[in-house]
């Protein structure tokens, strides 16, 4: 049998050069700019958010706080294990770019390092997303080695970390899939983590009495925890969306999926074959509905368009007007504010402050 979508055609025949010393000198300068630019201990909301677990009577989001629930309710625990995530995410990302075997694809990563959303990885470090996305990646290791079984049960196991997964990792996911198998055997490696995903949006978030009992927990912690956070899982969608203007998260986040969008369809003729790419990329835009952190779909937006840009290329080098384009794209995300949690802001690169900004 065929798979569904029909694969690219190759454009220009694969180097097999080992990465030039220049692009691999900017990765690790694009890596020091990231972290430089955003890295901080994480927040008290992501450690709240950590503390959440299983055996505590949760039902959302408790597969890291289930994981470190032997450990107790110390900060440091959550500050490794979520400095040992983003360090394992950025040891993802450091073989990609060696193990890529053409420039193009070096060059996505440095570049979506060097834009905004490489300060913003750091920036992020405890929050979830991190753990979804690692996971995403052992997944797609999974399929590369033809482990579908292994590789479904990963992305099941993403739907527990963050619910948000349906729309941010299952569909690069499902884009891939369908790429490599065919239609019924794509269906039934998609299905069990769609499904759990599913379930648990339809589960009470918190057992009767959880939200309480954690306050109690959390209250002789040696952080001050977030109680919003923990309001999360006492609200209905509803009173959620009753809290912040859906409007204006989406009039945030359009500007960036045009820019995206727009772009991957420049570099990559549309045909029927660049609808699930399309739908990979565009999928974190119904994150509004989700909640009112904007910059942060922003930043997953973005994302997705990385991914599946370097997942798409393969084993082809783009053109020199597609490189044009590549840049183009680049240069305008770099005008896209994507403000940080907690009052934070990016580190300028600048050895004092601007007279205009001390005044």
């Amino acid at each position: 049998m065929t798979t569904l979508l029909e694969r690219p055609p190759v454009v220009v025949a694969v180097p097999k050069k080992t990465p030039r010393r220049r692009i691999t000198a900017l990765f690790v300068i694009a890596v020091l700019v990231a972290g430089y630019t955003g890295l901080r201990v994480p927040g008290e909301w992501a450690a709240t958010l950590q503390s959440v677990s299983l055996i505590d009577g949760f039902h959302r989001r408790f597969l890291v706080g289930t994981l470190l629930y032997p450990f107790g309710h110390d900060y440091a625990v959550f500050a490794v294990a979520s400095f040992a995530i983003l360090g394992a995410l950025v040891t993802v990302v450091t073989i990609a770019f060696f193990r890529g075997r053409t420039e193009s694809r070096r060059l996505v990563i440095v570049g979506w390092l060097l834009i905004p959303a490489g300060g913003y990885l750091f920036h992020e470090v405890g929050y979830l997303d991190q753990t979804l996305y690692l996971l995403l990646f052992g997944a797609l290791w999974a399929l590369r080695r033809n482990r579908a079984a292994l590789a479904s049960a990963v992305m099941a196991l993403s739907m527990t970390a963050h619910e948000i997964a349906l729309l941010t990792v299952l569909p690069v996911f499902g884009f891939v899939v369908l790429r490599k198998y065919s239609f019924g055997r794509a269906c039934a490696v998609l299905t069990p983590p769609a499904s759990l995903g599913l379930l648990i949006l339809v589960l009470p978030p918190a057992a009767p009495g959880a939200v309480e009992r954690l306050r109690q927990s959390l209250s002789t912690a040696d952080f001050a925890y977030r109680g919003d956070a923990l309001e999360l899982f006492g609200r209905t969608q509803a009173q959620s969306w009753q809290l912040y203007s859906i409007t204006n998260v989406f009039l945030y986040l359009v500007p960036i999926a045009v820019v995206v969008l727009g772009g991957f369809l420049l570099l990559h003729r549309p045909s029927l074959g660049t609808v699930l790419p399309v739908a990979a990329i565009a999928a974190p835009m119904l994150l509004a509905f989700g909640g009112w952190d904007d910059a942060r779909w922003g930043f997953l937006l973005v994302s997705n368009f990385a991914i599946v840009l370097w997942l798409w290329l393969g084993d082809r080098e783009l053109k020199p007007p597609q490189l044009g384009v590549l840049t183009a794209v680049l240069l305008i995300l770099t005008h896209i504010p994507m403000p940080y949690f907690d009052g934070y802001a990016p580190r300028g690169l600048t050895l004092v402050t601007p007279v205009e900004d001390a005044r």
